[in-house]
């Protein structure tokens, strides 16, 4: 239980608080710095080395006010050396004055270095909303 709180509570807590925060210095210690590590963020397209996925970071953080993402449906795997969560990512931000709401999926792994867990690949990818009440005309 010791690997899963520690992968659960440190490493992926501590990569959502540093895309709240927009702190690319906090993601720069988070993220290994390899020739081979992997990002897809909701509607990009493939990035794969630490040059381009601190680009997106970079990228995201200048153009974004304001984020809140709240990861539920979390499940969480240790095998080995690797650390895997998997969970819906609740999203709320702003941009350019516009507020957006969305969900992802994402999947987060980890891998156990001699600094601790360090994220080798983060997939975040759209899912569908499904409206449970129809559109009264009214916005409250």
């Amino acid at each position: 239980m010791g690997d899963q709180r520690e992968v659960l509570h440190e490493s992926n807590g501590a990569f959502y608080r540093a895309v709240e925060e927009l702190n690319l210095e906090a993601m720069e210690r988070l993220w290994l710095h390899e020739p081979w590590v992997r990002c897809i963020h909701p509607g990009w397209d493939l990035l794969v080395g630490w040059d381009k996925v601190r680009q997106s970071w970079e990228q995201i953080f200048s153009g974004t006010q304001w984020i809140r993402v709240i990861p539920t449906s979390i499940d969480i795997q240790v095998l080995g050396e690797v650390g895997l969560v998997g969970c819906a990512e609740n999203i709320t931000a702003t941009s350019d004055g516009d507020i957006g709401v969305a969900v992802a999926q994402a999947t987060n792994l980890f891998l156990r270095t001699g600094e601790g867990w360090r994220m080798f690949h983060h997939h975040s990818s759209p899912a569908p909303v499904h409206v449970t009440q129809p559109f009264s005309g009214t916005v409250q």
